[in-house]
């Protein structure tokens, strides 16, 4: 099970310097799957601010990781990143630039868990797995939602953070990594697609009752 999905910004280009930190990341959108784990004194009813707090500082150090990571991949690339636009056939061996690393129990999360990221274009998709998940079918679905996320939301994807969800909803139901057949994305594009127009279209006012005399 995917434990949530975060979607960054990639930082700027370094400076040169002999130590190169890490460009700052910027979290766009992030969502869970299931249900936190309780705390070891229990939680009260409801979500009170300091649990969303605490949730959110967990991603921040996931998305801190994974900018890391990109940065390190970058340096040793020995050259400036160009903009990676993900492939259509999510069986291309030709993999946009990524990578799996563990999460150790403690470092943010309680349990140990696995990070899965990818480097598209602009942005870096990330997948928060359980150990026990299907690693290569998770890293599947994250470089086949890419597509989908230019081809439907493109620039908007900032302004239409609800198409974002909807598009998670069907690709990861309730954080389950599913085999996504060519047949079953084209229905789920499609789908969106006719959200999309929906939304766009603009509210149109009722014709006036009776006569105008």
């Amino acid at each position: 099970m995917v434990r949530a999905f975060l979607l960054l910004a990639m930082g700027g280009a370094e400076p040169p310097s002999p130590a190169p930190s890490p460009a700052p990341c910027r979290l766009l959108h992030a969502r869970e799957f299931g249900t936190p784990p309780a705390t070891p004194h229990g939680d009260p009813p409801g979500d009170p601010p300091l649990q969303r707090l605490r949730r959110k500082e967990q991603l921040m150090a996931v998305a801190r990781q994974v900018t890391s990571h990109y940065q390190l991949l970058q340096s040793s690339s020995g050259c400036p990143p160009t903009p990676q636009h993900p492939p259509d056939d999510p069986s291309s061996s030709q993999d946009p630039p990524g990578g799996i690393f563990p999460l150790s129990p403690g470092d943010p999360f309680p349990e140990g868990l696995t990070v899965i990221w990818g480097s598209f274009v602009t942005f870096l998709l990330v997948f928060i797995c359980h150990p026990q998940e299907n690693l290569f079918l998770a890293q599947i679905t994250l470089r086949r939602l890419a597509p989908s996320l230019r081809c439907l939301l493109g620039a908007d994807v900032l302004l239409r953070p609800e198409l974002l969800d909807l598009l998670l909803d069907q690709l990861l139901p309730q954080g389950r990594v599913m085999f996504l057949s060519h047949r079953f994305l084209q229905v789920v594009d499609e789908e969106i697609r006719v959200k999309m127009i929906a939304w766009n279209q603009p509210h149109r006012q009722p014709p006036p009752r009776g006569g105008s005399g």
